[in-house]
């Protein structure tokens, strides 16, 4: 259990220490304040100290907020100062060095909080808005904190705060104004964030399933589930920002579930679809791969773009800002790139009344439409960049997933100081194998397309031969997730094989799924999965050879699809079994998402 250690006896009927025990702390209080280091040596290592100010005045949910949040070393708000083991020493060496000189006015966690800051250790100071968090120092300002507090309802605050402070229209609007309730049910009920997240899942695999019948009462139970997971996703995060239980792993779950959720949902269609006598699995193949790429374009951009000196300073950024004061813009512009909310809603509605066929065709047309608003405004944003970072050029390269064959083709070039213009080798490579498999008589299913694939390696490995520092090397992962699938989906397409368009969604699901395992080992500063299991996944290039070749082996009959459940099979219990061992056992600090699915 956290302990808090008071600097002095409280105020006489201050609920301070009902506050803290509230909030989950053993509430110590020592003879005097010189006493201090000796009482946070008594405390066990691993646990959170809190040092705290005897006269703190506030709301219980300022405490909450500086005291409790487990995404930050160092937390504090006037009067109160917290740290987690991370933090622990450097507070005992400030304690033992003894208190610098101040008035009897001053308050010891706020003084120990700027030495922190001053010896380099990052602070963090949560925005309170209309909190109160107060030292007086006389019993006229005591009273005056004590009027301001019983002004704001700190529990209202608490759950407007849940909410997500940029969000979709229809998450804002028509989800947002009575999930926060949901997820204030779930909290006084014990449940977490992830049991919240696992319930999105199981019915939102619910809905697939009904939509997998085919029937018109299945379409529209579909429909309606689909929605309620919905509901449940977005409680889920208000329910760690009520609760303030943000969690590494808790991130990836809800981002990796949604995948999982929406890709789970396309299956259902073509599978009811399919009951119908239509068979769309190529348009769900499509929307999974054109909804794949259109995230890799915000991740790579936003990872390049994190920590650039020239961000924001574009025309584009320029243009953008001022059309944010005019304010029906925004909910315009954010409808117009289709995020989570909108796309749901839509799917929801569209499956609920129409058929799967004309569901899949609108949100390609959709989709489509916006993943080139975003990626023509990235590329405008991307004009006149200084170089990236080190740190940037690391990350696109995690991103890239080159293996082997194009660590092989990077050498010659790395000896003669890199490869000039990575985004044209990328572009040339990816451009010569689709036309290959979709445009060339014969390409696809042949030799020719093995040779088109093997051009693709070699120009992957000479785009990502030099650190991907350019002002638009962002598109190389894209480009490269774009070859990748595209070649899957028409391979399949063109072998006409039994069940060879299911199995193809499968591989690309399991390739995805390594992809955005990767986008949150990333974010959660963890890195990019290890090089061992990027080699033994193949990289983009060898599966994309080895898919090539063996349709060139069995262009017709039963060979190719079950080529491809063997490498679907094969690659997903090696990246799950991997990600599964990192995620559960990863010491990455808590993190979570607050602007929510990149736009």
């Amino acid at each position: 259990m956290s302990t808090a250690i008071l600097t002095g006896r409280p105020v006489p009927g201050s609920p301070l220490e009902d506050d803290l025990r509230t909030l989950g702390f053993t509430v110590r209080t020592p003879g005097d304040p010189g006493a201090l280091a000796t009482e946070l040596g008594a405390v066990p290592p691993g646990l959170r100290i809190a040092v705290v100010d005897p006269r703190f005045t506030g709301h219980l949910h300022a405490l909450r907020l500086g005291l409790t949040d487990p995404r930050f070393p160092a937390a504090a708000v006037p009067g109160a100062l917290t740290v987690q083991p991370q933090a622990r020493e450097e507070l005992a060496r400030l304690l033992a060095a003894g208190p610098e000189a101040g008035t009897p006015a001053d308050s010891l966690p706020d003084r120990l909080a700027a030495r922190l800051e001053a010896d380099g250790t990052p602070v963090h100071r949560p925005e309170l808005g209309a909190l109160v968090a107060a030292v007086p120092a006389t019993p006229a300002a005591r009273a005056e904190a004590e009027t301001a507090v019983a002004a704001v309802d700190d529990e209202d605050v608490r759950l407007r705060s849940a909410v997500k402070s940029r969000d979709g229209f229809f998450t804002t609007h028509f989800v947002s104004p009575y999930s926060r309730y949901l997820a204030r049910w779930c909290a006084r009920r014990g449940l977490t964030p992830n049991q919240v997240t696992t319930a999105s899942l199981l019915t939102a695999l619910l809905a697939a399933g009904c939509a997998a019948t085919g029937t018109r009462a299945g379409f529209a139970a579909a429909g309606l589930l689909l929605l309620f997971s919905f509901v449940l996703d977005c409680a889920d995060g208000q329910l760690a920002r009520y609760a303030l239980r943000y969690s590494t792993l808790g991130a990836w779950l809800d981002a990796t579930f949604d995948r999982a959720k929406e890709y789970a949902f396309y299956a259902g269609l073509a599978l009811g679809a399919a009951r119908g006598g239509d068979d769309v699995w190529a348009l769900a193949l499509a929307a999974m791969v054109l909804q794949t790429c259109r995230h890799i374009v915000d991740f790579s951009f936003t990872e390049a773009d994190q920590d650039s000196p020239g961000s924001g300073t574009s025309r584009a950024a320029a243009l953008s800002g001022r059309l944010d004061a005019v304010g029906w813009t925004v909910w315009l512009r954010r409808m117009i790139v289709l995020p989570i909310g909108e796309r749901w809603a839509l799917i929801a509605v569209l499956t609920a009344l129409t058929t799967p066929r004309v569901t899949l065709v609108v949100l390609l047309v959709a989709g489509g439409f916006a993943a080139c608003y975003t990626t023509a405004g990235r590329l405008l944003r991307s004009v006149r960049r200084p170089p990236r970072t080190e740190r940037s050029a690391r990350a696109l390269a995690g991103l890239a997933d080159n293996g082997p064959l194009a660590a092989l083709a990077a050498r010659p070039a790395a000896r003669r100081r890199g490869a000039a213009g990575a985004p044209l080798w990328a572009l040339a490579g990816t451009t010569v194998l689709l036309g290959c498999v979709f445009l060339l008589p014969g390409g696809a299913g042949g030799w020719a397309a093995v040779a088109a694939a093997a051009v693709y390696a070699l120009c992957a490995g000479r785009a990502a031969a030099a650190p991907l520092t350019g002002p638009v090397d962002w598109l190389l992962p894209p480009l490269f997730r774009a070859g990748e699938y595209l070649t899957v989906l028409g391979l399949a397409l063109h072998s006409g094989a039994p069940g060879a368009l299911p199995a193809a969604f499968g591989l690309v699901a399991a390739s995805a799924y390594h992809h955005y395992d990767t986008v949150y080992r990333l974010r959660g500063g963890s890195g990019a999965p290890p090089r061992r299991l990027v080699l033994a996944a193949g990289g983009h290039e060898g599966r994309t050879l080895v898919v090539t070749a063996a349709a060139a082996l069995w262009a017709t009959g039963q060979g190719f699809t079950l080529a491809l459940w063997v490498l679907t099979g094969a690659l997903a219990l090696l990246v799950l079994t991997e990600s599964i061992r990192f995620w559960v056992s990863s010491q990455a600090p808590a993190v979570h998402d607050e602007t929510g699915e990149p736009q």
